[in-house]
């Protein structure tokens, strides 16, 4: 598995909450359950305490991408550190996969399960992700969707650093709502025009009398 594929686990942990709409989807151990995808074993770890663990977490997550988003770089940094510092990874090598003529192994770097509580597992391989994709790219490269009142968090990948939005929804719905304010403006600017042009041709009117 290849180690930029942790950050998504972060980027799925912030986005349980919309904090603008007032939404939180992380309230049961079936929720947080659902955040591990494949990793089954993980996930029969969870309890009723992760859930206020994995609330805690997201926050400081989030924290993590507001400072980049803000351009923060140095604060988004040491919170991340902060949070690897208490969720350290557990690195081992693995070869599950065979390639080649031989059938050998495909040997990567896996992020071995944390051995305490499936929190503390979660946040490890969440953390790492997010701090690998971050030297890897940049920390402007973290961001929070800027079509209101969405805030979701991504990770840009875009070529030229470009992504605003979340999805190709929030994008789509930012464009539209960008060109209904422009044709306000126009019909306004219209408008105010014919006025002032109304306004100039009474003026000459009542000079001429």
């Amino acid at each position: 598995m290849e180690l930029a594929h942790y950050s998504d686990h972060a980027v799925r942990l912030v986005n349980t909450e919309e904090p603008a709409r007032n939404k939180d989807s992380l309230t049961s151990v079936d929720a947080v359950r659902e955040l591990f995808g494949a990793s089954v074993q993980m996930a029969r770890r969870v309890t009723d305490g992760d859930v206020t663990r994995f609330r805690n977490v997201r926050g400081r997550l989030r924290g993590v991408f507001e400072a980049a988003d803000s351009g923060d770089h140095v604060l988004a940094v040491d919170l991340l550190n902060s949070l690897l510092m208490e969720f350290p990874v557990s690195p081992q090598v693995s070869g599950h996969e065979t390639i080649g003529e031989k059938g050998g192994p495909n040997w990567h770097i896996h992020l071995a399960d944390h051995p305490s509580n499936a929190s503390a597992g979660y946040a490890a391989i969440a953390c790492f992700g997010l701090a690998f994709h971050l030297t890897e790219h940049g920390p402007d490269r973290l961001g929070l969707c800027q079509a209101p009142p969405c805030r979701n968090a991504y990770l840009d990948t875009s070529t030229n650093r470009s992504r605003r939005y979340c999805s190709d929804r929030c994008a789509t719905r930012a464009n539209v709502a960008a060109y209904r304010a422009r044709k306000r403006l126009e019909a306004e600017e219209s408008a105010r025009n014919g006025r002032s042009a109304e306004e100039a041709q009474e003026s000459r009117a009542l000079s001429e009398r």
